[in-house]
């Protein structure tokens, strides 16, 4: 039987920090979850059971043959690499799109055309084979590379965070294929953030604090240990959260009161003659806060990325944006300035080279890295957001040395920075500790109790929407198509 065994580990994060293991033992035919906040070492501790981190001090034996660790950073690096590989805003009317295909990326290590439609049957994606990947969205890219790293029939699989990006419905079937998964060959190994996360077949559990394994041991005893320190460390938040100002105080970006910030009307949008919104009429008024939800590949994000001026059919809708025509004459600019916005694809896309303080101060100037003078004041802001996320300390280190959880905090608050008039959060609690996502979804209540901002938010989780959503729209499936549904909260209902 394989197992793998660490005695007395040190591991090397960088010249500073290390993660350090005392006792674990793998088994085959376990099922273990391993949680802790951000940027306490789950990530890391992912990296050492597949020996990709320089072991420092003690033991590490492994007899396990066919790894395979699935991550965060590994789709952004994916994604990044496709859309690097053939740039499609550069290419001429006579040259195609030759990104890969979704069933390319999966038998990109091996070549099994059938094991490779029976696994993406098992996950629903089979008339995804033929798309080009990272055209995909956040939910069918983590199918994608789920069934990616499942070609290899890993005896030992590790899994970071496979629950974020997906929709209810494929978050049930991915726990159910996991539990079929799991037998007396292989190891299954899930590292979380959400301790509701952890499926009911899970025999054991770790728990990391910074950046050490504390304890491990049987689920029930330690998810009991668990939740009484998170309620204990939830308090905190009843002591009242204050946001940084604005950058010239007291004044906000305000839209006149008597006109729509969005009016979308008959909103359609394809790709290669595939409808992703099919008709839409959705108007967002003023003083109304908006969920949007349905599943993975509904067009969500499509419709955000019409809002925020990032989709090229825009200009082809009849969609008004804070009383202005869309192609009216107005620049990008002139949408932008109104908007904090965060989503996985921007996470995805924030590939330059970047400092946490930097990300944040570009929020000032709606784009990706800092290309103009920066003010005294827009510096001080800053400072003091970093402060509250906890990470003055590392404010100039790269952001992409931070913990996931730590980046998308980091997006956050550049979005939060200007306080803008509307607020486009699509799935913003992804990779965040419980702690981290009750206390953002306090910031964004404080946020819109002073009144000028409003908000439109998307995620899968339920328990994720603010205390301040007043209005619903719901993709419901029909046939190849999606119709919506617009629905007038109660304070109750969400």
């Amino acid at each position: 039987m394989s197992s793998l065994h660490i005695s007395q580990g040190s591991f090397r994060l960088n010249d500073s920090h290390r993660l350090n293991i005392d006792q674990l033992e793998l088994h085959a035919g376990e099922s273990w979850a391993f949680v802790g906040a951000n940027g306490s070492g789950k990530s890391a501790l992912a990296r050492a059971l597949t020996d990709d981190l320089v072991l420092l001090d003690g033991q590490r034996k492994s007899d396990f043959q066919r790894v395979a660790r699935l991550s965060f950073e590994q789709l952004q690096k994916l994604v990044a690499d496709e859309w690097q590989h053939n740039n499609t805003d550069l290419l001429s009317e006579s040259e195609t799109d030759t990104g890969r295909t979704a069933g390319q990326i999966i038998q990109q290590d091996q070549q099994d055309p059938a094991l490779c439609l029976r696994l993406a049957q098992q996950f629903g994606i089979q008339h995804l084979l033929e798309r080009r990947f990272k055209y995909l969205s956040t939910g069918e890219t983590r199918k994608t590379l789920l069934c990616q790293a499942l070609m290899g029939q890993p005896d030992l699989l590790i899994l970071d965070e496979p629950f974020d990006g997906l929709d209810v419905a494929s978050r049930t079937q991915l726990a159910d294929m996991l539990h079929g998964l799991a037998n007396h060959t292989m190891a299954l190994v899930l590292v979380l953030n959400r301790f509701d996360d952890i499926p009911s077949f899970i025999d054991k559990v770790g728990i990391l604090v910074d950046c050490m394994l504390t304890r491990t041991g049987d689920r029930t005893t330690l998810l009991a240990e668990a939740l009484v320190a998170q309620l204990a460390r939830a308090e905190i938040l009843d002591q009242g959260i204050g946001l940084p100002d604005t950058e010239i105080p007291g004044q906000k970006d305000r839209l006149p009161a008597d006109t729509p910030l969005i009016t979308l009307r008959q909103g359609e949008v394809s790709y290669q003659d595939r409808p992703i919104l099919h008709r839409l009429d959705w108007q967002v008024l003023p003083g109304e806060h908006w969920q949007i939800v349905g599943p993975n590949g509904a067009g969500k994000s499509t419709l955000l990325n019409l809002v925020t001026g990032d989709h090229p059919q825009g200009y082809s809708n009849d969609l008004t944006l804070f009383g202005r025509r869309r192609g009216s004459g107005e620049t990008i600019w002139d949408i932008k300035r109104h908007i904090g916005y965060v989503s996985s694809s921007l996470h995805l896309d924030y590939r330059v080279s970047a400092s946490p303080r930097s990300v944040i101060l570009s929020g000032f100037f709606d784009s990706i890295g800092i290309y103009q003078a920066v003010s005294e004041r827009q510096q001080f802001l800053t400072r003091q957001w970093l402060q509250l996320l906890g990470l003055l300390t590392v404010a100039d280190t790269p952001f992409h040395s931070l913990s996931w959880g730590q980046q998308r905090l980091t997006l956050i608050a550049r979005a939060l920075v200007k306080h803008p008039a509307l607020l486009i959060l699509d799935e913003p609690l992804q990779g965040l500790d419980p702690l981290n996502r009750q206390l953002v979804r306090r910031w964004i209540d404080v946020l819109i109790g002073q009144g000028d901002t409003q908000l439109l938010f998307v995620s899968h989780h339920a328990e994720d929407a603010p205390a301040c959503i007043t209005h619903r729209l719901t993709f419901i499936p029909q046939d190849d198509i999606y119709r919506y549904q617009t629905d007038r909260l109660s304070p109750l209902s969400h």
